[in-house]
Formats: C-alpha cells, sequence, structure tokens
C-alpha cells in the first residue's frame, strides 16, 4: 500500500482539519458519510491504490480534526472541502462521495463546477424528499437487524436509554451499522471494525446537516442546479443498499452527464462487497480527458 502523508488543513475561519494523501499524481478527493463521523476509507484507499492516489479528511469537528461549534451547514462543509483542495494545491480535482459525503460531493460540483474534474456518486439518496425512500429505510434496517432477535432487542435497549455512555454509543452504532452488509454472520465483526478506532459521533453536526439537507431535497431549485451541472457524474449503487434506490432515479434523470453502475450482490459499502466491480466503476470514472498528474 502507498505510504500515507498526513496534514492539517486550515480553513478560512481557523479551524483544523485532518487529512492525508497518498502517493503523487491526480488524487481522488474522498469524502466521508455521516454526517457527524470520520473518514473510516483505510480498506477503499488500499483497493485503489494501483488506480489513483487519494486524499482522505474528517469533516468539521468530526474524527480526527479539531473539535469546534460548528457551523453546521453544507455552505460551510463546502468551503471546508475548497480549504482541502488548496490546501494540496489542486486546480481541479476528481471527487468521491459515499453516502451523506455523496451529498457533500455533489453540493460542491454545483458551487464549484471549474474545480471538479468528475464526481464519483455513491451510496447517496438522490434529490428527492426524504418521504421517497426514508419510511422503506426504516422498514429495511429493522428487518435486517431482525435476521438475529438478540441485536435487535439489544439496539432497542440502547436507543431507549435517556443517557448513553461513550461506550455504549459505540455498541449501539456498531450494531447499526451492521445493517449495511449483506453477509448477516460476519456484518458484526465489519461493523466492529468501522468502529476502530472510535472518536465518538457528532450529535449536534449529524442533526444539523441532516435537517439542512432535508430541507433542500426535493426543491426546484435544487433540480434545476443539478440540470445545470456540466460536469460528468458516475452514480454507483449497490443493489442490496436498505436505502431504496430508487430514491437516486431523479438524480439520474436531472444529471446531464451521467452514468449509473449497479452493483447486483453489494450493500451500502459496496467496496467491501464486490471490490473488483466497484474498483472497475471508479477506474473508468477516471478516465476523463484532461486530468492531468497536477490537477
Amino acid at each position: 500500500m502507498a505510504r500515507t502523508d498526513g496534514a492539517t488543513v486550515e480553513t478560512d475561519d481557523g479551524v483544523r482539519l485532518w487529512a492525508a494523501r497518498t502517493g503523487p499524481g491526480a488524487p481522488l478527493v474522498l469524502c466521508h458519510g455521516g454526517p457527524g463521523l470520520w473518514d473510516m476509507f483505510g480498506d477503499l484507499a488500499a483497493l485503489l491504490a494501483d488506480v489513483t492516489p487519494v486524499i482522505r479528511w474528517d469533516q468539521r469537528g468530526c474524527g480526527r480534526s479539531e473539535r469546534c461549534a460548528g457551523p453546521w451547514t453544507i455552505a460551510r462543509f463546502v468551503a471546508d472541502l475548497d480549504a482541502v483542495r488548496r490546501h494540496f494545491a489542486l486546480d481541479r480535482m476528481a471527487l468521491f462521495g459515499h453516502s451523506w459525503g455523496a451529498h457533500l460531493a455533489l453540493s460542491y460540483a454545483l458551487v464549484h463546477p471549474e474545480r471538479v474534474s468528475t464526481l464519483v456518486y455513491a451510496s447517496g439518496t438522490g434529490i428527492g424528499p426524504d418521504a421517497d425512500w426514508h419510511p422503506a429505510y426504516r422498514e429495511n434496517f429493522r428487518a435486517r437487524l431482525a435476521d438475529h432477535p438478540e441485536r435487535l432487542a439489544h439496539w432497542r435497549d440502547l436507543t431507549g436509554r435517556r443517557h448513553r455512555t461513550e461506550d455504549e454509543e459505540r455498541r449501539r452504532a456498531v450494531l447499526q451499522w451492521s445493517v449495511e452488509f449483506e453477509d448477516r454472520e460476519g456484518a458484526l465483526e465489519r461493523a466492529r471494525g468501522m468502529a476502530d478506532p472510535w472518536f465518538g459521533i457528532n450529535q449536534a453536526c449529524r442533526r444539523g446537516l441532516d435537517e439542512q439537507r432535508a430541507r433542500i431535497c426535493g426543491t426546484p431549485g435544487t433540480a434545476a442546479a443539478c440540470a445545470a451541472l456540466g460536469v460528468p457524474v458516475v452514480i454507483v449503487d449497490g443493489a442490496r443498499d436498505i436505502r431504496p434506490r430508487t430514491a437516486v432515479d431523479s438524480l439520474e434523470r436531472t444529471l446531464p452527464r451521467v452514468r449509473r453502475v449497479v452493483l447486483p450482490d453489494a450493500g451500502h459499502l459496496p467496496w467491501t462487497e464486490d471490490p473488483d466491480g466497484f474498483r472497475t466503476a471508479v477506474a473508468e470514472a477516471l478516465t476523463v480527458p484532461g486530468r492531468g498528474a497536477d490537477d
């Protein structure tokens, strides 16, 4: 695996963000999910090692980045991503976003299309209202946990507690993340790997960004902005994601330069369950004319 060089990115309002880059050349900048979580892309960086160097970073107030009081707005997080771009001296960058990070990467491309060479939008939930997908997600979530009734009971117990210790928060997160994997027997162990190391979930960040994203999605303004986007976009879905993939249809229909790759046997983290298919999808997305070594 390529060497990872750590860095501290300072934003225009003085907040320090953790970042790391692997290798020389035109990188793929990775935007992690959440909100309120941190970069868990070590395995993804390894998978892509002979495809592209990557830049990983922890979003504001999360993970290894400086704890701060926000603000928890999409505009602020777009500005933070631009600070990452400037720090690594990228005129243009290829962007990868997963889940909430897919929304962040798309938001950045809408604001700064001239600074994005291509966008890989993985496991997002589209640009329609949450009512298009969230009820089915909740139902699928409980059904997956119910495969192991003791896990569902434990999750309900932890969720029902008014105050949780940090260890209880970690155990609740592991149970929640375990539903993302098709391999139900190995799911808990994979989810524990996501929580190691554990940095704690920034709940204020999660609430603030989720509320703003929900207000923006489903609006005519969002659809019009996507329809005018000239950046090439590759949508990558795992067909077994418990968030119904039909939610992403609205985005696919709207974007003028879009290609969609559906991996039939993968869930919400498709690189873990179909690594070859996912690696191929990303490699093909990065074959963008004019993407030079120092973009």
